[in-house]
């Protein structure tokens, strides 16, 4: 979805550049950063365990076998056919990682995030159509895509109505360098590429689910329910997740008591004792992204721990490799993207950042 929005963006000749590309030199941040020494995408290896072993805050999802894919007519290509898939059991942190925890992992590191960083045009064009020029230095700058929702019905086909590059934001400042998170430490953290959360899961001893795992553990053990809580629609009932309510994006009634992002953990969990895993943010999985992957583990005897296609395809961008992302988020609603659908796909390259993707663990 990113690159999209970037796409749109370059071709227009206006904003140039999205939070979609490894990235090699320090932002300017806060005082705070000075004494630290930059760990850079690029630079994992630098990155050590921090010794926790423990498994607070996780619930154990027991191992079992459910038929994955899509559940109704909302669903997309990408979501077919429905097979079986077979799974052992493991550990899922109970909500998506805050800005708390995400605090403990950057002061113990000195890590910046992609979104600190200054773009890296020739890794940046890798992933656009051949030809395609080069922005103006002044707009390569650290910065990160903000909702910035307009007043009035748009065109649901135009991401750019509703995105803005923002220079200066990332996770500290998701609305941009005059904005902070000071009072939001158990919001979950956004503004995270999947190398982000890789560096997160490395130091935390931690890795990132598959997309099979996710989806299993989103179920919470119902069978072919279309939501994590059953199949009462979203809008029906007592809120059930932060989703967005009314038309979007210009209008979002804050039926589920939130306009944007909420803390973690304000609504009912699963099955399986997990919070959030629709609304809110879009999460992160390990799994690269192919339109047809589905077709290719379609057996009938199923297949057991799947770890996703071993490259990346997406037919609309088919210059950028993507991984997958699940659960939606507080902008999600049935006329854009439902993505709060148990087995709803999104993709994303994996050095995109934006103001409602974020990450939980597993082990």
């Amino acid at each position: 979805m990113v690159n999209s929005i970037f796409k749109s963006f370059l071709f227009a000749g206006s904003l140039l550049v999205v939070a979609s590309c490894n990235q090699n030199k320090k932002a300017q941040g806060d005082a705070s950063d000075s004494s630290k020494t930059a760990i850079t995408v690029n630079n994992h290896d630098d990155i050590k365990f921090n010794g926790d072993t423990s498994t607070t805050g996780m619930v154990a999802i027991p191992g079992g076998a459910f038929m994955m894919g899509g559940d109704n007519d909302q669903a997309d290509k990408d979501e077919y056919p429905k097979h079986k898939v077979t799974v052992d059991g493991f550990y899922m942190d109970e909500h998506e990682v805050t800005n708390a925890q995400f605090q403990k992992f950057i002061d113990a590191t000195g890590y910046l995030t992609t979104a600190e960083q200054k773009p890296d045009w020739e890794q940046l064009k890798a992933q656009l159509p051949p030809g395609t020029p080069k922005p103006d230095e002044s707009q390569l700058v650290a910065a990160s895509l903000v909702f910035t929702p307009p007043n009035h019905p748009v065109d649901l086909n135009n991401y750019s109505q509703w995105w803005s590059w923002v220079p200066g934001a990332d996770w500290k400042h998701p609305e941009g360098p005059k904005s902070n998170i000071k009072g939001k430490e158990n919001y979950p953290v956004v503004h995270v590429s999947w190398d982000d959360a890789m560096a997160y899961c490395k130091w935390s001893g931690k890795r990132l689910p598959t997309e099979a795992e996710w989806e299993y553990a989103a179920r919470g053990g119902m069978k072919d329910k279309i939501y994590p809580w059953g199949d009462e629609n979203v809008a029906l009932g007592k809120p059930k997740a932060n989703s967005w309510d009314g038309p979007f994006p210009n209008a979002n009634s804050g039926r589920d008591g939130f306009k944007d992002l909420a803390p973690v953990k304000q609504f009912a969990p699963n099955g399986y004792k997990l919070y959030d895993m629709a609304g809110n943010v879009w999460e992160w999985c390990a799994d690269w992204y192919r339109n047809d992957y589905y077709e290719t583990v379609n057996k009938p005897e199923g297949v057991k721990n799947p770890q996703g296609p071993a490259d990346s395809y997406d037919p609309d961008e088919p210059y950028t490799p993507k991984k997958v992302a699940r659960g939606g988020s507080y902008m999600c609603n049935d006329s854009y993207c439902s993505g709060y659908r148990a087995a709803r796909r999104m993709k994303s390259s994996n050095d995109s950042g934006l103001s409602n993707m974020g990450f939980r663990c597993v082990k």
